[in-house]
Formats: structure tokens, C-alpha cells, sequence
């Protein structure tokens, strides 16, 4: 029987990431994601681009190996009906080789990518990694469509991209999980894509810019969806928008749960006297 001819693994769509360091080189073509910048805009919903065989995989094989085992200091936890068995670790306190593929993430080299692949100039990076990091889900889990914040406090900038890179082996869709995108007004979903290992999915965030993956991961091994989130921003940010924490949907012809507590706190801010709100806030959060 002849030997079965071997399949040349891909060649990555960045193959400047160090395997020794995890960083990204300067010596990246600064035109490099320019060729893509057309298919990005004219991307259905919302603007928006797949890119599979996105990283050297030994990169990734790395972020598997030392993914976190329990929920470190800087992380959170969710496990509400729009967010059920999810967790976010902070790259801060993650290990160095880690923190250095993270900060690499925020780098000039890759803001120049995403810039070209957008369009949109003056991208700044989240020092603060908020939001932004690894997430997990586990098994039974699953994250409800939503639009993300709009308003990085710390910083008043105005969220303007998401990317998202994923980390699952032989994963297809019957595993649950997949990322959906929605049309604005909620009546179709546009997209589904699997979470497959070393697929990249970036996209414009706006408050309509609906995502998530509302079908519950059913791994049969018990294994958890696994991926990297990173967030980026522009300096637009004016007190004239109204800024919004993350706005969840229910499809339609689902049992999707509203979240009814952004929707009375919404509420409660449109009727009172903003500096009624404020000092209400105030008073919540320091447990008066």
C-alpha cells in the first residue's frame, strides 16, 4: 500500500510573531492587511474579516499549554442567563512569555495591521486589558448576543474594533460555541463560524454590532471554548454619546432571557437628574 503524501501545514497569515519571545516584529510590512482592507468593509452585517491560519500555531500551542488553570486575582466570572459559565483572565498576571505575546497584541507593528485591515486611523490599545484577555466557557455555557460597551472610562475613549482569536482543536460546530453576527434590527444571523483553532474573526463595534455565541458549548469530552479577546479604541469618545455597558439581545423564537438589569438601571438613569444618578451610583458602590 503506497505511504499517504503529507499535507504542507499553511503558512500563517503572520509569520512575524517570535516563537522564543511571543512579540510581534517591528520589521512587519506596514502595508501588510491593506489587501484585505475592501473585503472588511463590505462584509455583511457589519464590517468585518475571517482570517484562518492566522499565527504560527506553535504560538498558540504555547497559549494552550500555559493557559490558566484557576481564575487569577484580575479575572471574573459570570454565570448569569446572558453569560453562563463564562470566565476572563487578565494578561497581568499571566506568565511572562504571556504578558509579552499580550503587550505584543498592543504593539505599534500590530495596530498598523489592523489599521490597514480597517480603515479606521488612530487605533489606540487597552493598557487596562479590560474585558480583554483570555476567555473560557465551559461546558453548557454560552455568552448571549450582544453589542459590547461603548465607553472606556479610564481612558474616555470610544471602542471602535474587536479581535478574536481562538484556541479550539477539531472543533466544529455541533460542539456549540460557534460566533454568530446578526443583522441590526435582529431578524437574521448573517454569520456562524466555529471557534476552530488559530481562526481569527475581527470586526467594528458599535452599538448595533450584534455578536456572540448563544448555542451552549457541548464538547463531548468536557473540553471548554477557549479564545483571546482584544479590544481597541479611538480618541472620538464626546460627552454628546451616550455611553452604554454591554447591551444584550434575545433572538427571536428563542428562550433568550432579557437582561432586565441593564434595562431598569438604563431606566432609573433616563428618569432621574444626572446628578441624582450619580450620587445614587456612588452610594451603591461604596455599599451606603
Amino acid at each position: 500500500m503506497p505511504a499517504l503524501a503529507k499535507t504542507a501545514a499553511p503558512t500563517p497569515y503572520l509569520t512575524e510573531f517570535d516563537l522564543t519571545t511571543g512579540l510581534l516584529s517591528p520589521e512587519i510590512d506596514r502595508r501588510k492587511g491593506a489587501d484585505l482592507s475592501a473585503q472588511y468593509g463590505a462584509a455583511s452585517p457589519f464590517p468585518h474579516i475571517v482570517i484562518d491560519d492566522f499565527m504560527p500555531t506553535g504560538i498558540l500551542d504555547r497559549c494552550l499549554a500555559e493557559f490558566p488553570a484557576s481564575l487569577n486575582a484580575g479575572g471574573a466570572a459570570f454565570d448569569r442567563d446572558q453569560e453562563r459559565y463564562k470566565s476572563q483572565f487578565n494578561p497581568d498576571e499571566m506568565s511572562p512569555w504571556l504578558r509579552n505575546l499580550f503587550y505584543g497584541f498592543n504593539s505599534r507593528p500590530f495596530i498598523q495591521l489592523l489599521q490597514n485591515i480597517t480603515g479606521i486611523k488612530g487605533l489606540i490599545p487597552d493598557p487596562y486589558f479590560l474585558g480583554a484577555g483570555f476567555h473560557e466557557i465551559g461546558n453548557g455555557g454560552h455568552l448571549s448576543l450582544h453589542a459590547d460597551f461603548n465607553h472606556h472610562k479610564p481612558m474616555n475613549l470610544e471602542r471602535r474594533i474587536n479581535v478574536l482569536i481562538y484556541l479550539n482543536k477539531d472543533w466544529p460546530q455541533s460542539y456549540g460555541g460557534s460566533l454568530e453576527l446578526w443583522n441590526h434590527d435582529m431578524t437574521a444571523c448573517v454569520q456562524k463560524l466555529a471557534p476552530e483553532f488559530n481562526r481569527c474573526v475581527i470586526f467594528n463595534t458599535t452599538s448595533e454590532s450584534w455578536h456572540g455565541n448563544p448555542d451552549p458549548v457541548d464538547h463531548p469530552n468536557n473540553v471548554t471554548r477557549k479564545s483571546i479577546a482584544l479590544y481597541y479604541y479611538t480618541s472620538t469618545w464626546s460627552d454628546a454619546k451616550r455611553d452604554h455597558t454591554t447591551q444584550f439581545k434575545t433572538r427571536p423564537g428563542t428562550g433568550d432571557k432579557r437582561d432586565w438589569r441593564v434595562a431598569i438601571n438604563e431606566a432609573v438613569a433616563d428618569l432621574l437628574p444626572p446628578l441624582v444618578y450619580r450620587q445614587l451610583k456612588r452610594r451603591k458602590r461604596d455599599g451606603a
